[in-house]
C-alpha cells in the first residue's frame, strides 16, 4: 500500500492540470493513466486535428484559390500520410511536455487502470501487476468515449470513430459523417479540402446545433458551397458493411435514402468513462446517462471523491476540464476559487469557416426575459479579411439593453477562434460594448470586426 495526499485518475487535460496545480500548492500527488499522457485531446483529438486542419487549409488554398493568388502549377499532388505524420510529431512533442511537467512537479506516475476498493483506496492494474494506492482525496478525470449507435459495429476501417479517423494515413474515397457537431464539421473540412466527397447526417434541424441558429444557417450555406452535403432532421437507421463499400440507410423528412460510401465516421455524441471504476461500491452518484454528479467545487456526494472534465458531462471541452481541474485542486488545498460559469466558457469549432461563441444566444436571452439588443458586423467589410480572400461570416454581440451587459457573442468567419478571448474577457470584467468600442483596434486586423460589432450595438458603427 502506497500512501499519498492526492490521487488523480486520468492524465488528460483535466487530470494533469489538477495534478500540477495541486502539487504547486504543496500536495503530494500520484496520477494514474491507462493509455497516454495528455488524454484524447493531445493524442487523438484537438491537437493533432488542428495540425491536419492546417494541411487541409493549404490544400484548399491550392485547389480552390490558386488562381486568385496568381499561382499556377502542373501535376499538383498531396501526400496525406505526410500530413498525418506531421500531426503525430506535434502530438508527441506536447505529450512529452506533459511528462516533463509531471516530473518537474514531483508527481508520481502510475501506468494502468484504476478501480476503487474503498473511498480512500484504489487498485491500479498495469504492466507490472497490481498496486494499491491510498489517499485522503481522489479525483476522477477519466474522460469520455464516443457513443456508438446501437446495431452499428465499429470495425476501425469502414466504420470508425475520431480515433481511427485521425490516425489513418489514407483518405477515404468518400465518407458519411454521423453528427454535425465540432468533430463532424472538422473532419468534413479536412476530407473535403482533399477532394473527398462528404455527406454529413445530423438528427437535429441544423448543423452545429448547439450554436446560434444564425451561425448554423451561415455555416451550412458555406459548407454546401464547398461541396459538403448536409442531411439535417435525419438519422442513420442502419449501416451495412460490404467488401469495398458501406451502405448507409438514412431516415429523413423525405423518407429513407440509401447512401453508398467508402467510410462512415461516427461523431454524434459521447458517453462517460465512469464504468469499470467501481464507483457503485463506494456509492458515488451518477446521473441517468452515467456522468459523475459534482457540485460547484467538483465534489461528488462521497467525501474525498471529486470529479472533473468530460466524465462529469458539464461541458465536454478540454479548456473546461482544465478550469475544473484548477478549481478542484485549489479547493482540496484550502483555497476558495471562483465558481465556474459553464455557459460563459468559450466554444470553438475549427471548420471552414471557423465558429466561436460564448454565453447566451439571442433566442435564449429573449426567452429568459431580457430586452435584447444586438450588434453585428460582417467580415465582407473588413480589409484584412478581404486581403486574405477569406471573408465569409460575421460577429454578433448579444447585449442586455437595460444594463448594457454583454450576454454572449456568436461568430463565424476567419480565425474567429482567436478573436473570441477579447469578448469573454470583456464580459467577465463587466465591460460594455461601449468600452470595447472606445478601445482602438489596429488597422487592418480581423479584430476590427469586434470593434464594429460593439459600435453597432449603440448605432455608432462606421462601416456597417
Amino acid at each position: 500500500m502506497k500512501k499519498t495526499n492526492l490521487i488523480v485518475i486520468g492524465a488528460g487535460p483535466a487530470g494533469y492540470v489538477a495534478a500540477i496545480r495541486a502539487a504547486q500548492l504543496g500536495q503530494e500527488v500520484s496520477i494514474v493513466e491507462k493509455e497516454f499522457l495528455g488524454g484524447v485531446c493531445l493524442n487523438v483529438g484537438c491537437i493533432p486535428s488542428k495540425s491536419l486542419l492546417k494541411n487541409a487549409d493549404l490544400a484548399h488554398t491550392l485547389t480552390k484559390k490558386a488562381k486568385i493568388f496568381g499561382v499556377s502549377f502542373d501535376n499538383l499532388q498531396f501526400d496525406y500520410s505526410a500530413a498525418v505524420k506531421r500531426s503525430r510529431q506535434v502530438s508527441k512533442r506536447l505529450t512529452k511536455g506533459v511528462g516533463f511537467l509531471l516530473k518537474k512537479n514531483r508527481i508520481t506516475q502510475h501506468d494502468g487502470t484504476a478501480e476503487f476498493i474503498s473511498p480512500t483506496v484504489i487498485k491500479v492494474t498495469g504492466p507490472d501487476g497490481e498496486t494499491e494506492l491510498e489517499a485522503g482525496n481522489i479525483i476522477i478525470a477519466t474522460g469520455a468515449r464516443p457513443f456508438i449507435i446501437p446495431g452499428i459495429e465499429v470495425d476501425g476501417k469502414q466504420v470508425v470513430t475520431y480515433k481511427e479517423a485521425i490516425l489513418q494515413e489514407t483518405l477515404p474515397k468518400s465518407a458519411v459523417i454521423v453528427g454535425a457537431g465540432a468533430i463532424g464539421m472538422e473532419f468534413a473540412t479536412i476530407w473535403n479540402s482533399y477532394g473527398v466527397p462528404v455527406t454529413v447526417v445530423e438528427m437535429m434541424d441544423r448543423v452545429v446545433p448547439n450554436e446560434d441558429p444564425e451561425v448554423s444557417v451561415e455555416l451550412e450555406k458555406a459548407i454546401n458551397k464547398l461541396g459538403i452535403k448536409t442531411l439535417t432532421n435525419s438519422k442513420v437507421s442502419k449501416v451495412n458493411t460490404l467488401p469495398g463499400e458501406v451502405n448507409v440507410l438514412v431516415e429523413g423528412p423525405g423518407g429513407e435514402v440509401e447512401i453508398s460510401t467508402d467510410q462512415v465516421l461516427l461523431a454524434a455524441s459521447f458517453i462517460p468513462n465512469s464504468d469499470k471504476l467501481g464507483l457503485e461500491k463506494i456509492g458515488v452518484a451518477l446521473d441517468r446517462r452515467g456522468f459523475v454528479e459534482v457540485d460547484d467545487q467538483m465534489a461528488t456526494n462521497v467525501p474525498g471523491i471529486w470529479a472533473i472534465g468530460d466524465v462529469t458531462g458539464k461541458l465536454m471541452l478540454a479548456h473546461a476540464g482544465m478550469a475544473m481541474g484548477t478549481v478542484c485542486a485549489e479547493v482540496i488545498s484550502g483555497k476558495t476559487p471562483e465558481i465556474l460559469n459553464y455557459q460563459n466558457m468559450p466554444k470553438a469549432t475549427y471548420c471552414h469557416p471557423q465558429v466561436a461563441s460564448f454565453g447566451k444566444t439571442e433566442e435564449q436571452a429573449q426567452n429568459e426575459g431580457y430586452d435584447v439588443v444586438t450588434g453585428k458586423s460582417n467580415f465582407q467589410a473588413n480589409g484584412k479579411a478581404l486581403g486574405l480572400s477569406d471573408y465569409a461570416g460575421w460577429v454578433k454581440i448579444v447585449v442586455d439593453k437595460k444594463t448594457n451587459q454583454i450576454l454572449g457573442a456568436h461568430m463565424i468567419g476567419p480565425e474567429v477562434t482567436e478573436l473570441l478571448p477579447e469578448l469573454t474577457l470583456a464580459q467577465a470584467n463587466g465591460l460594455t460594448p461601449a468600452d470595447i468600442g472606445h478601445n482602438v483596434h489596429a488597422h487592418p486586423t480581423l479584430s476590427e470586426v469586434l470593434h464594429e460589432a460593439a459600435k453597432s450595438v449603440t448605432g455608432e458603427a462606421i462601416h456597417a
